[in-house]
């Protein structure tokens, strides 16, 4: 039998969703618990994750609103903070979890989110010795291919700049030291 959570509602009368969280009724503590996975020793399945994760995770940040509703803050910074519990490698949580406390997710907009992710994506490549990004490039290198919605004068990303078609994660670009985003960070 399931176990009735208090902070989910049935559907509404034309609603979309097949449930709705009540994110204001979330148990204090429970977006910033410890990490539910133990440590990836294998450490090319950790790469391979670490490299699907930021394609996912930059994508997702490329297709975030330019003017985000509150709910649509609210679950971006909902998303991230259980993303960082949830990360199947326990080492890599735990950091990204502490960078979460000096950088916390930015959700003014698009291009708020996009350079924060790229700012925090920077921290995470200094720590492994990695070539840092330039961030005002990001709009390059993570394009969902989803077309629709761009302009037909060309295909813009993060900060207008144009996209390269089927790019993937950066593979064979130049290695440029990474300026701060164009975004205010908020360090506690």
């Amino acid at each position: 039998m399931r176990e009735k959570l208090d902070w989910y509602r049935p559907l509404k009368e034309g609603e979309k969703s097949e449930f709705v969280v009540d994110l204001n009724a979330i148990p204090e503590g429970f977006l910033q618990g410890e990490s539910i996975a133990p440590r990836l020793e294998n450490a090319t399945l950790k790469a391979e994750l670490g490299h699907a994760t930021w394609k996912f995770l930059h994508t997702m940040m490329s297709r975030f609103p330019d003017e985000p509703s509150k709910d649509d803050r609210m679950a971006l910074e909902t998303f991230v903070h259980l993303f960082a519990r949830l990360y199947p490698c326990g080492q890599c949580a735990k950091h990204f979890r502490g960078l979460l406390v000096e950088y916390p997710p930015q959700t003014s907009s698009r291009n708020a989110a996009a350079g924060w992710l790229c700012f925090m994506h920077n921290i995470v490549n200094e720590k492994v010795h990695k070539p840092l990004f330039d961030c005002s490039k990001i709009g390059d290198f993570y394009d969902c291919g989803c077309g629709d919605d761009k302009k037909k004068e060309g295909v813009e990303g993060v900060e207008g700049v144009k996209e390269v078609e089927g790019s993937e994660g950066g593979k064979g670009s130049e290695s440029a030291q990474a300026e701060e985003p164009d975004i205010e960070l908020h360090k506690h």
